[in-house]
């Protein structure tokens, strides 16, 4: 029989847990990094390093997690429906995630356009800066506002419905399509139930767990990933940059900030009923693997993990509402796209009334849903916001030296916010046991 404590010898071969090597990681890579900048960023030998060694290597981490997004997405939402047994018990979690959804979202958009107010991070510009940052993003910056040209609601909504979900499975761009699919799928499982339909369901279940094995290898290469993601971004920008940009960065840390540790612990601790500290101790792995990788799909099987074996929430929730959540919740993305939309107006001297501000807050969280999973997937839906109002989209070039930091920030409270919203969901539903949580020091310290 197997001891159900680890021996001391078996404890001292585990060493650090995960989250501190990716903390280790993230240090020496921004170290190194801003120590190579200051040295000399244009040297061959860096741009060799980058180009050749920590770049692919990045890109090879990411890879190896999109690679597994669309089977897990798929099996863990079919068999979080399937195991809700009911119809009417599948509408209630739904009404009940998107509900919390809206209103949380709304609460970090409102956030957002209090701080720009407050702030006017727009006005603190230099205008030498400003041509400077769009001369050197006219490229990127046009592809961009083809990209948010392109994007319109009316689409978003007949495109969640695929004609083809080969298809869907292979863009980004149609991750909803791919959770619509699984809903029906699961609904016709609970409808229709029988032996070949149990078969089935088993066989989602074996493909659920082959995923999370493979995972779980995969994410040991996190440390070594977030060291090579850090050391690019720091060597390619240093601090320049960010002091070029300074009030706009602070501006969007800040109401990250207010949203990240004020509002979503309140909300975890009297609507969720879990102390706030557990929650966040439970929840670092799958923050920091969203801060190296920059996107929530690809933290996705990180953030089922967590949610079960840390939170220990009911799976039958967690897979749904964390499912739906990395295609739909997107709490610090929309934050960030209404303190953007208001910054570049401030940039143009153009002056928003309240009515428009609160049509910025509804096209952001409205945008938050359709934004794509993915690094710097909020850049089009920005530029579609710029457009609706009247600001010119290709300001949004503006802010590109600095969006790949806060693309990292605002994706770490995005993944967040959906495993917030998942115990709060659970704790409504009567699913989450949080006294039998609390009181086990062994899951607070793991």
């Amino acid at each position: 029989m197997q001891p159900l404590t680890p021996t001391p010898a078996a404890a001292e071969r585990k060493g650090l847990a995960l989250h501190f090597k990716v903390l280790i990681g993230f240090v020496l890579g921004a170290a190194i990094g801003l120590l190579v900048h200051f040295q000399g960023a244009d040297a061959p030998w860096v741009q060799a390093v980058i180009t050749y060694a920590a770049k692919p290597f990045g890109q090879i981490f990411l890879n190896l997690l999109f690679m597994l997004v669309v089977p897990l997405m798929f099996s863990a939402l079919v068999l979080g429906v399937a195991e809700l047994g009911d119809i009417a018990s599948l509408g209630r979690l739904g009404l009940r995630t998107l509900a919390y959804t809206a209103g949380v979202t709304g609460a970090a958009v409102l956030i957002g356009l209090v701080m720009v107010n407050l702030l006017q991070p727009g006005a603190h510009m230099d205008p030498a800066l400003v041509q400077q940052a769009m001369s050197s993003n006219v490229a990127k910056a046009g592809t961009i506002v083809e990209q948010g040209h392109q994007l319109n609601f009316v689409d978003l909504i007949v495109n969640i419905v695929p004609h083809n979900i080969v298809g869907a499975m292979g863009d980004d761009k149609q991750k909803l399509g791919i959770v619509f699919f699984a809903l029906m799928i699961g609904i016709g499982l609970v409808m229709r139930p029988s032996a070949g339909t149990h078969a089935f369901k088993g066989a989602l279940q074996g493909l659920f767990e082959v995923c999370m094995h493979l995972i779980g290898m995969f994410i040991r290469l996190a440390p070594y990933a977030v060291a090579c993601f850090m050391f690019i971004l720091c060597a390619q920008l240093g601090w320049d940059v960010l002091v070029g940009l300074g009030w706009f960065v602070i501006t969007v840390l800040l109401a990250l900030a207010i949203h990240g540790f004020v509002v979503l612990p309140l909300w975890v601790r009297f609507m969720g009923g879990m102390s706030p500290r557990v929650f966040f101790r439970g929840t670092q792995e799958a923050t920091l693997t969203a801060f190296a990788t920059a996107s929530s799909a690809a933290t996705l099987p990180v953030t089922l993990r967590v949610a079960e074996e840390n939170l220990k929430l009911p799976r039958k929730v967690s897979r749904f509402v964390l499912t739906v959540g990395a295609s739909a919740n997107h709490h610090g993305t929309a934050l960030f796209e209404g303190i953007t939309v208001l910054f570049l107006a401030q940039v143009y001297g153009m002056h928003l009334p309240i009515a428009e501000q609160v049509l910025v807050l509804v096209l952001c969280i409205l945008g938050g849903i359709g934004t794509a999973g993915i690094p710097s997937g909020s850049l089009p839906v920005i530029a579609m916001i710029c457009g609706i109002i009247g600001l010119k989209p290709e300001g949004i070039g503006i802010i590109l030296g600095v969006n790949t930091f806060l693309d990292m920030c605002r994706t770490a409270l995005n993944v967040t916010g959906d495993l917030a919203t998942a115990v709060v969901v659970s704790t409504r539903s009567g699913e989450l046991d949080v006294p039998e949580i609390e009181v086990r020091p062994d899951a607070a310290m793991h």
